[in-house]
């Protein structure tokens, strides 16, 4: 599957936003390596249909043995959210994403975008923007990425399309 146009130009400038902040400042804390956010989730996220169908196409290329832990995952999410959430997609060895190609824009946006003066970033970029740290960056505008979300297709939580997939198509992980 070919991603949608809409979601593709979406996620075309979401990527020219983050090299403009990586280019200024190399030493960025959003990078490999780095998944403080992946693992302290406020809530399951939601995706649209347009990210859903993006993000399947990744689901679908991993081995079945991954899938199935996922997938064991995402039913407890759904029956127990316990806070903080861990992303049920994150590999928690590695500490990376298997379908990262394939992650929603709330994953790429977090850490350089924010929401009317509400940084979208963790508590380490937090504690420098509070220094003044990071006067100078531009950051990306949150409010403008949900307005174009909006135009993208229904929104379920990850663990809706997740089991609306997985019953349709495969056993019960």
């Amino acid at each position: 599957m070919q991603k949608p146009m809409p979601l593709f130009q979406l996620h075309t400038d979401i990527d020219e936003r983050v090299r403009l902040i990586r280019e200024d400042r190399p030493d960025w804390l959003c990078g490999k390596g780095c998944d403080s956010c992946c693992r302290r989730l406020a809530e399951v996220p939601r995706l649209t249909a347009a990210e859903w169908e993006w993000l399947r196409e990744g689901l679908a290329g991993l081995a079945p043995e991954r899938l199935a832990e996922i997938g064991r995952r995402m039913t407890a999410l759904a029956g127990d959210p316990t806070r903080p959430v861990v992303c049920p997609l994150l590999d928690r060895d590695t500490g990376a994403c298997p379908v990262y190609a394939h992650r929603p824009v709330a994953c790429r946006t977090y850490g350089f975008y924010v929401e009317r003066d509400l940084g979208l970033y963790c508590g380490d970029i937090e504690a420098q923007v509070a220094r003044g740290a990071l006067a100078d960056v531009v950051w990306g505008n949150h409010d403008a990425i949900d307005r174009r979300l909006a135009g993208l297709g229904e929104t379920r939580m990850l663990t809706e399309w997740f089991e609306s997939w997985t019953g349709a198509k495969h056993p019960a992980p």
